[in-house]
């Protein structure tokens, strides 16, 4: 992943308050290490427990290190993080809105209970917990919020369409809110990483067969360059962003690389082989 559109100053990260969700595995657990690692405070946060100690163990430095097992699409839970926060730390530095919810299958089978949970988890939540956390962001050091997109979200794909829907909506969170909080002093980047080694890929692993998988690491390491240089925007490599500038010119073009052949398998065949949604929020 690079990265574009650089502020003037740097954002160092040693002793950063920094608030992870979906930090039990995947990129939420690499962000919190690699950032550990950075000299941050780091208050971790998922729905199992198990995980989130797991993740906690491997943090590095004897710092004000917090954990708290919540669900982010619920009302209590999110006021309960940000009781924690407000108990704890007083304040918050960085948000990372990273919890997520993967489904692949075509449109015709994925359930709507599976859309609506794509929606709240993606979309709805992130939008909540960020509008209950604004005091205390705005109490901050050099506050800024990092969402986690994706590249489906940037070219979307069939067999992911709720999904690409879901993160190309964080997208347009992202840029709306920079421009909103900008004048309170709080900053936004934007982070769409390609297919990742994760357990949500992992589940899905038969509709992004063609998907080059970068490790959890990798990625984390490059959201966090990013994020010290107080930069707005993360993507991956060239091809991708070629990729991108040629769907705004040529749309056709992607349409017919991505898409396929007009035909498609029959429903029962659908049926039988799309994966069920896995949450990813752990």
């Amino acid at each position: 992943m690079s990265s574009v559109n650089c502020r003037n100053y740097d954002m160092p990260l040693n002793g950063k308050r920094v608030l992870i969700t979906g930090a039990g595995s995947g990129i939420g657990r690499a962000l919190a290490i690699d950032v550990s690692r950075r000299g941050a405070h780091v208050c971790l946060c998922g729905r199992r427990k198990d995980r989130l100690e797991e993740t906690a163990r491997l943090l590095h430095g004897e710092r004000h290190h917090l954990q708290l097992s919540a669900d982010v699409t619920v009302d209590e839970d999110r006021t309960r993080i940000c009781d924690l926060l407000a108990k704890e730390w007083n304040s918050l530095d960085i948000l990372v809105n990273n919890a997520g919810l993967i489904v692949a299958g075509t449109l015709e089978v994925t359930t709507p209970r599976q859309i609506e949970d794509i929606v709240a988890t993606n979309i709805v939540a992130p939008m909540l917990l960020t509008r209950q956390l604004l005091p205390l962001l705005e109490a901050g050091s050099l506050p800024r919020i990092v969402n986690i997109g994706s590249m489906f979200g940037e070219i979307p794909f069939p067999r992911f369409v709720a999904y690409s829907a879901s993160k190309a909506a964080i997208k347009g969170f992202s840029m709306a809110l920079r421009r909103e909080l900008r004048a309170i002093g709080i900053a936004v980047t934007y982070a769409a990483p390609r297919a990742t080694e994760t357990d949500g890929a992992a589940s899905v692993a038969e509709a992004t067969t063609n998907s080059k998988l970068d490790a959890p690491d990798r990625v984390a390491a490059q959201i966090w360059d990013a994020v010290h240089l107080a930069k707005d925007y993360v993507y991956p490599s060239a091809s991708e962003r070629l990729f991108m500038m040629v769907q705004s010119i040529a749309p056709g073009l992607i349409d017919r690389a991505v898409g396929g052949r007009p035909s498609q398998p029959s429903r029962r065949q659908q049926m039988q082989t799309e994966k069920e949604a896995v949450h990813v929020q752990h």
